[in-house]
């Protein structure tokens, strides 16, 4: 006689999909997703040959905060990028290449000058090369759809590596024309600057310019040009090796300490996931395959909506009162925090900001803004002025 009594479920037992409440919002499937376990893995056949496969954005563990702001800058580049700041080891550089997996894709050009549809609409044919008008006349493409990239740029980067210049092969067949530098293969893209301390500063303001403007001017002798850079920036940095200029950390939108995982659950974790991923990293990108592209639908979503989202004057007026109170003076904290607000909502799945909006982002938004130094300036200033218009008054009273 079978015993009515069922055998409990297994530990990692995972009811059926359809007992799984459906995902409500990106938010909702990045906290899902992140924290279940790996199912089991059976070792595949080694075929010898090399491939690079990213380690999964959503088996990263902990770092929540790290995670959050990466999103929230794919979803609203007008915050400025983020700056990574950390010891080594912490995962910095495994989470940024690992977003490109998460993006949607982009239209890429098929020109060597980067000429696009919407130059035509914008501009029409004569704000495209005559290759790609006649191209546009006779109904052919001129663009195509392909994965976001990671564009890193080198530590060793020179000035004119980073916006372009004189195109040597060219001019060694007698043509004289410019080449693309790294910010304008970096358009559409993601721009990963790894240990920005410690570039130069030329190099630094040419990247943040270009970030704030979405394209940059560039003239070698009697010819010119300007490239779109419409990129999603990512910094990152080692306090450990140097800081950062203030006007530099100010041009960084969100900021984010990245500290070492706390408790040995989670560091034991990552340590099973790291080695997973070193043994099988195909069977682990395809553990996480169904929900990242979910999460690619969803900030596809989000981009598409975030126009629509609103900040009401009362919620708007609460961040610029915590922004006087801080006392940061830059303008930019501003623009930063409520934006970073709106692309909170829209990975929440509303169309109005809330309190609770800012709340969850101001930390990232507006740490590392004040300034002692221009404190103890203002506090200097403000005595000698007065005393300047005490000993006026006394000198030559006014009428």
């Amino acid at each position: 006689m079978t015993d009515p009594t069922p055998n409990p479920p297994p530990e990692n037992h995972q009811p059926p999909a359809e007992e799984i409440p459906p995902v409500r919002s990106l938010r909702e499937l990045i906290d899902r997703v992140t924290g279940r376990n790996l199912d089991a893995l059976h070792p595949a056949e080694d075929a010898g040959i090399a491939d690079v496969v990213p380690f999964p954005f959503l088996a990263l563990v902990g770092q929540d905060e790290m995670k959050l702001s990466l999103l929230l800058a794919t979803i609203n580049p007008h915050m400025g990028g983020v700056l990574l700041i950390g010891p080594r080891g912490t995962g910095k550089t495994t989470a940024v290449r690992s977003l490109p997996e998460l993006l949607p894709q982009t239209l890429r050009s098929l020109c060597y000058y980067g000429c696009l549809p919407e130059d035509i609409e914008a501009g029409g044919l004569e704000a495209v090369c005559p290759d790609c008008a006649v191209k546009y006349g006779q109904g052919e493409p001129l663009a195509t759809l392909d994965q976001v990239r990671l564009v890193e740029l080198p530590l060793n980067a020179r000035l004119e590596d980073v916006v372009g210049g004189l195109d040597e092969r060219a001019a060694i067949q007698g043509h004289v024309r410019l080449r693309r530098g790294i910010l304008a293969q970096a358009d559409r893209n993601l721009l990963y600057v790894d240990e920005v301390n410690l570039l130069s500063d030329e190099v630094v303001d040419a990247i943040l310019d270009a970030a704030a403007q979405g394209n940059y001017h560039v003239r070698r002798g009697p010819i010119s040009a300007t490239y779109r850079a419409r990129f999603v920036l990512v910094g990152s940095m080692n306090p450990e090796e140097g800081k950062l200029r203030p006007q530099i950390m100010d041009r960084f939108g969100l900021r984010v300490v990245v500290r070492g995982l706390q408790g040995a659950p989670e560091r034991l974790e990552a340590y099973r996931r790291a080695l997973a991923y070193l043994n099988h990293p195909r069977q682990i990108s395809a553990e996480f395959a169904a929900n990242t592209g979910l999460a690619q639908e969803d900030i596809q979503a989000a981009r598409d909506l975030l126009p629509q989202v609103e900040i009401p004057d009362d919620v708007a007026n609460m961040g610029l009162a915590l922004i006087e109170r801080l006392k940061i003076d830059s303008l930019r904290a501003e623009i930063t925090l409520l934006e970073a607000a709106r692309a909170y909502a829209i990975a929440d799945a509303r169309l109005k900001v809330i309190p609770a909006d800012l709340h969850a982002v101001a930390p990232m938004a507006l740490r590392l803004r004040r300034s002692p130094f221009m404190d103890d300036y203002f506090t200097q200033l403000d005595f000698e002025e007065r005393e300047f218009s005490t000993i006026l008054q006394e000198t030559i009273p006014a009428d």
